[in-house]
């Protein structure tokens, strides 16, 4: 299970799905018929610092070995 807490410090979700969208990391929490409810969960100055942090949060997960992960959002 992954719980993430925002950049803002406000949310913390668990989601069933991280994505990237730009500049933006958003976390996917449900599915409607037509659309998703998402959550953003932080923004960066780049694209390429957003995958870095897309990154942190798969290998936080990678060494987790099926454990309850928490990460939370770099503010940079």
């Amino acid at each position: 299970m992954l719980w993430i807490i925002s950049q803002d410090k406000q949310s913390l979700i668990n989601p069933k799905e991280v994505t990237v969208n730009k500049k933006k990391i958003k976390g996917i929490v449900g599915t409607k018929v037509r659309y998703d409810w998402s959550k953003d969960l932080g923004k960066y100055e780049t694209e390429a610092r957003t995958l870095e942090v897309l990154h942190e949060i798969f290998k936080k997960i990678e060494e987790s070995n099926g454990a309850s992960v928490t990460f939370a959002m770099p503010e940079k």
